[in-house]
């Protein structure tokens, strides 16, 4: 077989990159039945530019919440739901298609299992290195379950959470209270709009100035601040006049809320929605000025310093709290 020239690899790859996926729309059937439409139709919307964060990748939201395992593997899910029957069963290890079974019309069309590993081997090296080989991937809720919708799928969560907050703790409205989170991705980007539908106030910091400006163009998020002193004359702005407003501010949690704590800010709520969960792959370390380089050439490095970051960020949430928050 002939090998595959440079030239030819850097197409492909430039190829990948610009890749688009759109579910097709209307009542015209691609597949054999609906239920298989349906899949074939969510997996190609979580990864909608409109709809995912990073599609280019496959990661659909929360850190690397992927649909599908590769690009190979993504094209022969959508091959295979569209000669799949309407008695047969597609089987999805986490992102690649792995058999088709002859069940019955009434059992599932697809089932899907993600980054499922023994729990004595379920740490973070261990997945990373079956990642690497190309044997599992991050699935997160409903990315690799196909049915993410965007932040809108979050809103109503969120807003309930916030609401429940405001019936415990604040007579039942929010109006006139700062709210300080962080985390405007595809999960915590519901976080201001669920905060001012709540009547509130809303400060978040974002490490991520696209994420924080995608935000603010969809609706979610009001305005964003230049600097943190403007944000808190803002959020005092808002105070006075009553208003429920959301201010975005492009910096990182970890600098931020320690210093909300140093000014002695009055915070009535303190909450969080970045990925630190994951830290070399979610989480953007405090300090950092080419987050992917770092992750690229010193990964050991990063988790070094997200963990640090995480650790400052969590402190502050602490102080914050015994203050009243």
């Amino acid at each position: 077989m002939r090998s595959e020239s440079t030239d030819e690899r850097q197409l492909r790859v430039v190829s990948l990159a610009t890749r688009v996926v759109r579910a097709p729309r209307g009542s015209t059937l691609q597949c054999r039945g609906w239920p298989q439409e349906a899949a074939f139709r969510m997996i190609q919307n979580n990864l909608d530019p409109e709809v995912a964060e990073r599609p280019e990748e496959l990661i659909v939201y929360g850190g690397t919440g992927r649909a599908a395992r590769s690009w190979a593997a993504f094209d022969r899910i959508l091959e295979t739901l569209k000669r799949l029957k309407s008695d047969e069963t597609l089987l999805v290890q986490s992102g690649k298609p792995v058999g088709v079974f002859r069940t019955h019309e009434w059992a599932p069309r697809v089932l899907i299992a993600n980054a499922l590993i023994v729990p004595r081997w379920a740490t973070w090296d261990e997945f990373r290195r079956l990642e690497d080989a190309g044997l599992t991937m991050y699935g997160q809720m409903t990315a690799g379950s196909w049915i993410y919708i965007g932040t809108q799928g979050i809103l109503q969560g969120t807003f309930e959470t916030f609401a429940a907050v405001a019936e415990r703790h604040f007579a039942g409205s929010l109006a006139g209270r700062l709210v300080v989170t962080a985390g405007l991705g595809g999960m915590g980007g519901a976080q201001p709009l669920a905060i001012t539908m709540n009547e509130g106030i809303a400060l978040i910091v974002e490490a991520d100035p696209a994420r924080a400006e995608r935000r603010r163009a969809q609706g979610f998020l009001d305005e964003i601040a230049p600097s943190l002193d403007d944000a808190l004359a803002r959020v005092a702005q808002h105070r006075r006049h009553g208003s429920a407003r959301s201010i975005g501010l492009v910096a990182n949690a970890a600098d931020v809320l320690p210093e909300l704590v140093r000014r002695q800010v009055a915070v009535d709520v303190v909450t969080d929605q970045t990925s630190a969960h994951d830290p070399l792959d979610g989480y953007i370390p405090a300090g950092v000025g080419d987050p992917d380089t770092l992750r690229r050439d010193d990964p050991e490095e990063y988790k070094r310093r997200s963990r640090a970051s995480i650790a400052r960020h969590c402190e502050a949430i602490v102080a914050l709290a015994k203050r009243g928050a």
